[in-house]
């Protein structure tokens, strides 16, 4: 078993409404960071600058680095926004969303921006895509569903760490597994060749599947008939798009989750590289 299988945490299985109304508290917060990416950070074409990566020892995810090599975070399992100083992991400053509203967060981020010297009005642009819906304005903290989205977060980090070290050892390239925030999911895409591309991620959830789940997308989409069998946790979806999928229920079912999941990941990307080098 590897280390990433071994470093599983066992999510609890908190009902998947639950989980469900934690992560679209959780998405909205995290625009937070991409609103301040937007203002404070150099704009990459493929607006990777407002993506985010995953701190394990916070517990949540960061921005790039702002001007001033600060780093806007969010700390899952309680929905707190945090300000990291350069270099370091302590928070300089910090704000409990829960039981406030998003002008609250607006006002703080505003704050601290003026206190670094850094121009926050833009922090009222829109956001460039939709989000789904939040029931009411009050940001609310779920504290047992927000630690079991925290632990499928990291649990989704380590694993899907591991195959993209795999994916880069095999001389293909794989930028480092990121957090978009319009999707919340966290991936890497992998180009086999130009036009040929695999998604290895996992999403907390979205309008096709009401649960967490992991992926290996394959573009273009090959005949499925062609794709070999998944271990038991995945299936092939063809609908709206071509990937392997293992979702919550089916690994919680496993009796090495884990090790489930590092199998899952292996046949999947190995099926999708065949299939896209053909």
């Amino acid at each position: 078993m590897s280390a990433s299988a071994r470093s599983w945490r066992l999510p609890d299985g908190i009902a998947p409404a639950r989980l469900a109304a934690a992560r679209l508290q959780a998405h909205h917060a995290a625009q937070w960071l991409a609103r301040a990416a937007r203002v404070h950070i150099m704009a990459w074409p493929d607006d990777g600058h407002t993506n985010l990566g995953w701190d394990d020892a916070l517990g949540g995810f960061v921005t790039h680095p702002h001007p001033d090599g600060a780093r806007l975070g969010l700390r899952i399992g309680d929905l707190t926004l945090v300000l990291l100083g350069a270099g370091g992991s302590d928070p300089l400053d910090a704000l409990a969303l829960g039981g406030r509203r998003d002008p609250d967060a607006r006002a703080w981020l505003a704050r601290t921006a003026q206190k670094r010297g850094l121009d926050p009005r833009a922090l009222d642009n829109p956001l460039p895509y939709a989000l789904p819906a939040r029931p009411g304005d009050l940001y609310t903290v779920d504290a047992e569903a927000l630690g079991e989205l925290a632990t499928w977060y990291a649990n989704a980090d380590a694993m899907l760490g591991a195959a993209h070290e795999q994916v880069l050892a095999r001389g293909l390239a794989a930028p480092p597994l990121r957090c978009w925030p319009h999707h919340f999911d966290l991936d890497t895409l992998v180009t086999i060749a130009p036009g040929r591309t695999t998604g290895i991620g996992f999403a907390p959830g979205d309008e096709y599947y009401d649960e967490p789940y992991f992926y290996v997308s394959v573009h273009p989409a090959p005949g499925v008939a062609s794709l070999p069998t998944l271990p038991a946790i995945g299936d092939w979806r063809t609908m709206h798009f071509t990937a392997a999928v293992a979702t919550a229920q089916k690994i919680l079912g496993a009796a090495d989750q884990g090790g489930a999941v590092q199998e899952f990941l292996r046949v999947a990307v190995d099926a999708t590289i065949k299939a896209l080098s053909a």
